[in-house]
């Protein structure tokens, strides 16, 4: 594994909750960083130790070796405008939603091949060790042939840690069930089809979403369904943030208290119960070493640094993640439409 230095671009909450402590962690050397506000680039820096803070993104292009990963963590606004400033051939992780649209994603995808970038999009739910301990045993056959993955979230999620949502025409799929999106489209590839409708809260009216149901269509057998409320303040007894996935011999459920009581969180849990004909079973619980928040965070950006994968084998290429991108846009179109009369 090449170990990379890493100069980040952005200081915002997630580089400072998720990215750092994730490098940290794997022992990765991150050399620099730079943000618009660039106090809170100090203030990081100062915090986990980073040895330079940039005045501008062009600075920190000049000044970081030719083989250091560019982790660009900014508003997908920003992304079209801040690509074409870094050199040709330049290896970038660039935090999800790649563009706020499928028209930006087309030309950000236009971009990185232009560049010849080594670019991937963070979709890193795809690298969580609850998720790679669930595709292990999916790909043994443990629970049969997989034919229905449901994510469910009912939380309360304070948005404004993210006040740049607030002015964003598209929110809740866009920058939270993409997660989802992507992490179906990891096991069975683009659908047929999306059919979703996406809602406001009465509490939160200055944000365009944040209530969603999708429905991704494989076809008559397959089942893939994600419901988001984050709106569910009530405390935490009802709360719920799960992925579950259910095969002909059995099933495997995912809880991911990251989402419940954030940003604290609560304890994660998974489990799997596998069928026996021949008497009752249950549900068995096991102990996976690792969180959601940082440690996939390792995952999106070792996948990067792998010198033994070719672009074909990698997780979250650009080619890539612009499919779960036309998913999300297909998502929006959907919403759009008019449903059919009842009566």
């Amino acid at each position: 594994m090449s170990n990379r230095p890493i100069v980040l671009i952005g200081a915002g909450g997630i580089v400072e909750s998720a990215h750092l402590p994730a490098y940290q962690k794997a022992g990765l050397k991150v050399i620099g960083i730079t943000d618009l506000d660039q106090q809170k680039a100090r203030n990081i820096a100062k915090k986990f130790n980073i040895p330079n803070v940039y005045d501008s993104v062009h600075q920190a292009t000049i000044h970081a070796p030719e083989h250091a990963i560019f982790d660009i963590a900014i508003p997908a606004s920003g992304l079209v405008d801040l690509l074409p400033t870094f050199r040709n051939g330049s290896m970038l992780l660039i935090q999800k939603p790649m563009g706020e649209n499928i028209k930006q994603a087309r030309q950000i995808k236009q971009i990185c091949r232009q560049k010849d970038f080594a670019a991937n999009i963070n979709f890193q739910m795809r690298f969580a060790p609850q998720v790679t301990e669930a595709r292990k045993m999916i790909s043994r056959g443990t629970i049969g042939k997989l034919h229905d993955i449901e994510m469910r979230v009912t939380v309360y999620t304070p948005w404004h840690l993210w006040d740049f949502l607030e002015k964003c025409d598209r929110v809740e799929i866009l920058y939270h069930s993409i997660h989802y999106i992507d992490l179906i489209r990891s096991f069975w590839g683009n659908p047929i089809g999306m059919l979703a409708k996406t809602t406001k809260h009465p509490e939160m009216m200055n944000m365009a979403s944040s209530r969603s149901n999708i429905i991704m269509d494989y076809g008559d057998i397959k089942r893939a369904n994600i419901t988001t409320n984050h709106g569910h303040k009530y405390g935490l007894r009802h709360q719920e943030s799960y992925l579950k996935f259910e095969g002909t011999k059995g099933a495997i459920k995912i809880c991911f208290g990251l989402l419940m009581d954030y940003p604290k969180g609560t304890i994660d849990s998974f489990e799997y119960h596998i069928l026996n004909n021949e008497k009752e079973t249950e549900w068995i619980s096991k102990e996976i070493c690792g969180t959601w928040f940082p440690d996939a965070f390792i995952g999106s950006i070792l996948n990067l640094m792998d010198p033994k994968l070719k672009e074909e084998q990698m997780d979250c290429t650009v080619s890539d993640a612009y499919e779960t991108m036309a998913c999300v846009e297909a998502a929006y179109q959907s919403n759009r439409s008019s449903p059919i009369p009842a009566n």
